[in-house]
């Protein structure tokens, strides 16, 4: 399994959010750049970046402040970046890969307009997007996706969605349990379980809750290819001996 450090960047600075509440953040006071520093010394080969204010801007909004931040991040080269938040145009992903992001992550729009969604993994292959599906599971215990910096319930599940795409060409697919994101609560083992069962060829990227070197080895024993990781790393959490395993420049 490999694992991918996380940067969700807001005005600028890196910070987290409890749950994906904006009115539960935390800042820190690193610069992007030290922390991508940091992640390079510890063996990390991909970086995820996360632009916050993009993921909730309105339709057409002009691109915001921190797309400067994450081409500049973009431009070293021991790191590859996947990046998204707020992509919804073709424009918008072409900004993305011409300053140097390896993979562009479309979240919202992939799940608001499917189809156009799916000309784009025609057009840039399926190796240059990732689809990211935010989910709560409802008192039914379905898993159903968020939009909008994960402010807007949708009465599409996650399964919809993946079978949708499964056969149009999606290779990449990033899965984030909301309420156990930032919350060091340990990640939904049964959610990647059943999505590895349902999608054994989807190349799926764990998101939410990681807190141990614990974590990251019942991760991969579920057979999960990649996991994402903010807080726990970000807190230094997890030690060294156990990162290196997951990190394959280490």
């Amino acid at each position: 399994m490999l694992l991918i450090p996380s940067i969700d960047l807001r005005d600028g600075q890196c910070v987290r959010l409890l749950r994906g509440d904006f009115g539960h953040e935390t800042r820190y006071p690193l610069p992007a750049h030290e922390l991508l520093l940091r992640y390079r010394q510890l063996g990390a080969s991909w970086l995820h970046v996360v632009d916050l204010d993009g993921a909730r801007a309105d339709e057409g909004a002009s691109p915001s402040v921190n797309r400067p931040l994450i081409g500049q991040l973009a431009q070293q080269s021991a790191v590859r970046l996947q990046s998204g938040g707020g992509v919804r145009t073709a424009g918008a992903i072409d900004a993305l890969l011409r300053c140097g992001v390896a993979r562009v992550v479309i979240g919202s729009t992939a799940v608001e307009r499917p189809e156009e969604v799916s000309g784009w993994l025609q057009r840039y292959g399926p190796e240059r997007i990732v689809l990211a599906f935010d989910l709560r599971f409802d008192h039914e215990a379905i898993p159903r996706l968020h939009t909008r910096g994960w402010q807007q319930l949708t009465a599409r599940t996650l399964w919809e969605a993946v079978e949708w795409f499964a056969p149009r060409g999606v290779k990449h697919v990033l899965c984030t349990d909301i309420d156990r994101d930032g919350a060091l609560a340990g990640p939904n083992l049964a959610l990647y379980r059943e999505a590895l069962r349902r999608f054994p060829q989807i190349e799926w990227q764990a998101s939410g809750g990681i807190a141990s070197g614990a974590d990251l080895n019942a991760l991969a024993a579920c057979g999960v290819p990649a996991a994402i990781s903010g807080t726990a790393l970000l807190q230094e959490r997890i030690a060294i001996e156990e990162l290196r395993a997951f990190l394959p420049n280490a």
